[in-house]
C-alpha cells in the first residue's frame, strides 16, 4: 500500500487526504497547529463560505486572471460535488444571496466536524501539533526524490510520496507562514516572487 504524507490540514489539505485515502494509500496528514480546518473557522465571518453555487463557467468568468490554470481543477472536483461530499457528511447546506453556499447551522465548526468524519472514515491518520520542518529528499539519477520529513520534534518518518498543503503567508495565526515556499525551495524548485 502506497503511503503519502499530507503537509497542512487545511480545507486543501483535508481535500488532498481524502482523495488519497480514497484512492487506496494509507495518508498521514501533518498539522502544526492543534485543530485541523483552523482558517475555515473565520471564513465568512465564522459561517464559512463554502463555495458558490452558479453554474461552474459563470465562476471561471469571475477569476480575475490566469482561470485557465484553474480550469482542470474546478472541472475535477466542482462546487457541486463539494457541497454533496459535505452534505453525504452530515452537513446540510443552504444557497443565500449572491449563490454563496453556507452550512445551515451558520457554523463553520459544522463543516470542519464533517470533515474530520470523512477523516475518520478513510482512516487518515491525523498528526495535530506536529510541525514539519524540512522535506527529505535522496539523489536519484542525479535528481532529489522526496522520500520523507523531519518534524520539528526531529523525527524523520519515510514514504512513498508527500502533498504540501501549507497554503501562502495570509494568515500567520492560522500556521500560513509561507512552508511551502521554503520547502519548495529547499527541494530545488523554483519560486516565483510574491506580492
Amino acid at each position: 500500500m502506497k503511503e503519502i504524507l499530507v503537509i497542512g490540514a487545511g480545507a486543501a489539505g483535508i481535500m488532498a487526504a481524502l482523495a488519497a485515502a480514497e484512492a487506496g494509500a494509507r495518508v498521514h496528514l501533518f498539522e502544526k497547529n492543534d485543530i485541523v480546518g483552523k482558517k475555515m473557522g473565520i471564513t465568512g465571518k465564522g459561517r464559512c463560505n463554502l463555495t458558490n453555487a452558479c453554474d461552474m463557467e459563470e465562476l471561471l468568468e469571475s477569476v480575475k486572471s490566469n482561470k485557465k490554470f484553474l480550469y482542470s481543477a474546478f472541472y475535477g472536483f466542482d462546487n457541486t460535488r463539494v457541497c454533496d461530499l459535505l452534505e453525504q457528511a452530515g452537513c446540510p447546506l443552504k444557497t443565500e444571496r449572491g449563490d454563496r453556499v453556507f452550512p445551515v447551522s451558520d457554523h463553520s465548526s459544522d463543516v470542519i466536524a464533517a470533515l474530520q468524519r470523512e477523516l475518520r472514515k478513510y482512516q487518515v491518520d491525523v498528526h495535530l501539533h506536529t510541525e514539519v520542518i524540512k522535506i527529505l529528499t535522496k539523489e536519484t539519477d542525479g535528481n532529489p526524490v522526496f522520500c520523507g520529513v523531519e518534524c520539528a520534534d526531529h523525527e524523520k518518518i519515510a514514504a512513498d510520496d508527500c502533498i504540501v498543503c501549507t497554503g501562502g503567508c495570509s494568515y500567520a495565526s492560522t500556521g500560513s507562514t509561507g512552508d511551502g515556499y521554503r520547502f519548495a525551495e529547499e527541494t530545488g524548485h523554483k519560486v516565483t516572487e510574491r506580492k
